[in-house]
């Protein structure tokens, strides 16, 4: 792995938890497409690990949010989990140059289009690829 993603996960964390204090923010939202539906329970990186076949390796453990480092046949990427909605939306919000995203409840997987385009079927996952809120499932008309 490079130092740059593991630079700019860090960078990303250090940004959450200083933009984590209590005040303004988002209302949790649903996001279209094809994601998990919001009564499901939300997956933990070690059941996303699992669906993908990697062993996480864990960057951040904390209360608020989980960050591994896995790695499969199909490439590189990261898997992060959140407490809430919101810290994933607050999360993702200074993570705009770090895209592509593969979204589902309270977790992103964020790595290279190609390895993300893999793992959205086996973690029916959104692909968001510029504004975490614009998924590219296909919208009815």
């Amino acid at each position: 792995m490079t130092t740059f993603p593991r630079l700019a996960a860090f960078a990303l964390l250090a940004g959450l938890v200083a933009g984590c204090s209590s005040g303004g923010g988002w209302s949790d939202y649903a996001a279209a497409g094809n994601a998990q539906p919001a009564t499901a329970a939300p997956m933990t990186i070690e059941q996303i690990s699992k669906k993908v076949g990697c062993k996480p390796k864990m960057q951040v453990d904390a209360d608020e949010v989980r960050t591994a480092y896995c790695k499969t046949q199909d490439g590189e990427f990261f898997v992060n989990t959140f407490k809430t909605e919101k810290l994933k939306d607050e999360w993702m919000d200074r993570a705009p140059e770090y895209n592509p995203h593969l979204v589902g409840p309270k977790w992103t997987v964020l790595g290279p289009l190609k390895v993300l385009e893999a793992l959205r079927g086996p973690l029916n996952g959104d692909l968001h690829l510029t504004d975490h809120r614009t998924s590219m499932a296909p919208q009815p008309k």
